[in-house]
């Protein structure tokens, strides 16, 4: 690369700051100039040497940004995220995009309108174990469904580290909802990374059943992509940590690729392909922060250069979550959103 790339985190709760940071730290060619959130007292458990600001202006002003990571509550995503546009910088923001369909649409908008490259961080598109999968779909034959199980414990009182915690993700206001909003993107955003076509029909069965929260705790969605293939995707913050919870599987006429443990932030996991006899696949790669940020800094930093581009565009990313949230509204039309 031609220069490094100086990054700036908007949002220093658990996930940027136990893998983002982290993952940002070691990527070659860049560098992290600024961290900024409104709590003092998340800034100051971040171990990082760059200047830390509670106000995002000054935050914006420093000298040598050029790309921001933006991971506070859904609901703020629109606010951050226009005024880093404004700021003519590039921006790779958290899933979902926003809380509702209206802050998604216009975020996506200032990015445009600024001429800023702007990504949304589906960290599981880059595991090791799911880019080899997508090598692996000419062994499966026609793919026939995907079917796709993402679960975690999230009660309301949920502490990464023991510590005082705002779980802000079951609270409606600024997550938007709840599992299925917050899980639930990331099995649409997978299949389309996999299989090379989107979900375009979609519809959902929310459950609220173990957690006392107003969110739901648990959710079914299914649906199609264009080419037919059937998705199946269950999501909960009801099921223990300690039970096998993620599993990702490819359906074809001649074989089906199963992966187990691999949506999660770190690039562990197994991969197997039955033809109709398990063969396990192996795969190599770095974790899938790790190459979220390494895409994403080429691309800031040679954007003209063959295959640094960003290969997902903002646009599509709005379809997907538009088609979610159409979806979540038709399961709880009483729900504010």
């Amino acid at each position: 690369m031609s220069r490094a790339v100086g990054w700036g985190v908007a949002g220093c709760g658990w996930v940027a700051r136990d893998h983002a940071l982290p993952a940002l730290l070691a990527t070659p060619d860049a560098r992290v100039v600024a961290v900024h959130d409104r709590d003092p007292a998340a800034l100051a458990r971040l171990d990082v040497d760059a200047p830390r600001s509670s106000d995002l202006a000054a935050f914006l002003a420093t000298p040598g940004l050029d790309a921001v990571y933006v991971a506070v509550p859904n609901a703020a995503h629109r606010t951050v995220v226009e005024a880093v546009a404004a700021a003519g910088t590039a921006v790779l923001c958290e899933k979902p995009l926003a809380a509702d369909t209206a802050d998604a649409e216009a975020l996506v908008a200032a990015a445009d309108r600024a001429g800023v490259l702007l990504g949304t961080a589906f960290d599981q598109r880059w595991h090791p174990a799911h880019v080899r999968l997508r090598e692996l779909l000419p062994e499966l034959g026609s793919v026939t469904a995907v079917r796709v199980v993402y679960c975690c414990w999230l009660p309301a009182e949920w502490s990464p580290d023991g510590r005082p915690h705002d779980n802000w993700r079951v609270d409606r206001a600024r997550a938007g909802g709840g599992a299925a909003i917050d899980l639930a993107p990331h099995g649409l955003d997978l299949t389309g990374a996999v299989l090379g076509e989107d979900v375009v029909e979609l519809s959902a069965v929310l459950q609220r059943r173990v957690h006392g929260y107003p969110v739901d705790d648990g959710a079914l969605l299914s649906g199609r992509t264009a080419g037919g293939v059937l998705v199946d995707l269950h999501v909960a913050f009801n099921t223990p940590d300690a039970l096998p919870r993620r599993r990702l599987e490819v359906v074809g006429t001649r074989g089906m690729a199963v992966a187990v443990d691999t949506m999660g932030q770190t690039a562990g996991g197994s991969l197997t392909l039955y033809r109709p006899d398990p063969v396990d696949v192996p795969f190599a790669g770095t974790g899938p922060f790790a190459a979220q940020f390494a895409a994403f800094t080429a691309a800031v930093a040679e954007p003209g250069r063959a295959g640094t581009a960003w290969p997902y565009d903002a646009a599509r990313d709005l379809r997907l979550h538009r088609l979610l949230l159409d979806a979540l509204d038709a399961a709880d039309p009483g729900a504010p959103r």
